[in-house]
């Protein structure tokens, strides 16, 4: 009995517990319209949202938004298609977005499109108006800047004294106007607020020098040495120079090239980096210099008196100095006979160097001969093949013939006198006071 009770209970609670479980099971649906209800408040706000940020973004007005669970639709026109692509990127910022149907294009009205530019423009238009007074005061203290270094720069007296040249005081002339350039730049720009411009202009200008540089290396290496050769000249106007192989008189030296003369009357312009680089041979920094001049004679003659009866003959010339002493010495034995070389100085500002040298080979070899020496000819007989050789009798009377005895020098010196070099001398002096071109040389430079 006590077991049917139990089992009755049982099934009675049971019975009463059905319409509970019956109403938990159904509770499920009112749980998933809820969940209806809070996705469609979530897209409604999304929308809200969205419409809001391109309210006060400006310029959306006539595109629309709709959400459906978290896909955005987008339609309607911009005034670009940069500003249309651009919604994409806004839209993706918004959590929950899912996906996003960008229909929005680019409008066909030329009015509307245009608008932004005019509004661009008049904002920058206010802008420069607002910013004219500070422009105004930069601009004005930068032409004051410029205005004083370039008083400065044009100052005569402290340049001179400070450069050793002309040259040498235009170029830090030049260098003090840069610096005032850049100064009142950088200071113009401080005014403005704007220094962070000055890096970028910098910078380009470091890539445009750089650039020039290797353009005109050249042209770099020709100023330098312009300064160099300037600074310390290795000759002087008129001064006689071999530079590079090339001989004549220094007329100018200008900021591009020297100028000579030749002996020819050819002016010849030698560019200064080559002058600076080269090998200078300055005749003229010495007033004695030494001629030379090789004589042959007979083999079987006495060398001794020879050489002595040349050193006699050319220190006995009025033209010849006595300090350094005339120099006579024997040279190679050749098929001819034997050379005597023969060397004298002289005062080149008062002889000239080739008439000098002609005269006193001249006399040298009137005195060889005149003491009985012979001095070689070089002449060649040349006999064909098949022919008889021709007899000492017929070949001295073909040289009888041929080349009658030459006349007995004179033993009196000519003129040797520096006219010619005097006449160069002119011709260089009427160039220079032309004025034509600048000119680097003075005669107070200092000398290497």
């Amino acid at each position: 009995m006590r077991i049917f009770r139990l089992l009755a209970a049982l099934a009675l609670t049971l019975f009463m517990a059905l319409p509970a479980l019956a109403q938990g099971a159904t509770g499920e649906a009112p749980t998933g319209t809820i969940s209806t209800d809070v996705t469609a408040q979530t897209d409604a706000d999304m929308a809200v949202r969205l419409r809001e940020i391109l309210g006060e973004l400006g310029g959306f007005d006539d595109v629309t938004v709709t959400v459906n669970e978290g896909i955005v639709t987008l339609r309607g026109t911009t005034n670009s298609a940069a500003e249309a692509a651009s919604l994409e990127t806004l839209v993706n910022r918004v959590e929950g977005v899912v996906a996003i149907k960008n229909n929005v294009t680019e409008t066909a009205d030329i009015a509307r499109r245009l608008n932004p530019a005019v509004e661009r423009f008049t904002a920058r238009l206010d802008q420069f108006i607002i910013f004219l007074p500070i422009l105004v005061i930069a601009l004005t203290v930068f032409a004051v800047i410029i205005f004083f270094g370039f008083w400065i720069a044009r100052m005569r007296q402290p340049w001179a004294r400070l450069a050793p040249n002309a040259f040498i005081a235009d170029l830090f002339r030049t260098l003090v106007r840069i610096a005032f350039v850049v100064g009142g730049i950088v200071i113009a720009l401080d005014i403005m607020n704007a220094t962070a411009l000055l890096s970028t202009i910098l910078g380009a200008a470091g890539l445009i020098g750089l650039a020039i540089g290797f353009a005109v290396r050249d042209t770099v290496e020709n100023f330098i040495a312009s300064v160099m050769l300037s600074i310390r000249q290795p000759f002087r106007p008129n001064d006689v120079v071999e530079i590079n192989g090339d001989q004549g008189k220094v007329i100018r030296l200008t900021s591009r090239a020297t100028i000579l003369l030749s002996f020819d009357g050819n002016h010849i312009r030698i560019p200064n980096a080559t002058v600076f680089k080269s090998r200078i041979i300055n005749f003229s920094l010495n007033r004695e210099r030494r001629f030379q001049f090789t004589i042959g004679v007979e083999s079987a003659a006495d060398l001794a008196a020879v050489r002595s009866l040349a050193a006699d003959t050319v220190q006995a010339l009025p033209f010849i100095l006595d300090e350094p002493a005339v120099s006579v010495w024997l040279g190679d034995i050749t098929d001819a006979g034997v050379e005597v070389i023969v060397t004298g100085w002289i005062d080149q500002n008062e002889t000239s160097l080739v008439a000098a040298r002609g005269e006193a080979l001249r006399l040298v070899k009137g005195a060889i001969i005149a003491s009985g020496v012979a001095i070689p000819d070089t002449t060649y007989t040349i006999r064909l093949d098949g022919a008889e050789p021709p007899t000492a009798a017929q070949t001295k009377g073909t040289r009888a013939k041929s080349a009658p005895a030459p006349a007995p020098e004179s033993l009196t010196p000519g003129s040797v006198d520096a006219a010619q070099e005097n006449a160069l001398d002119r011709m260089i002096d009427a160039e220079r006071e032309d004025g034509e071109g600048e000119d680097l040389l003075r005669e107070d430079a200092l000398k290497e």
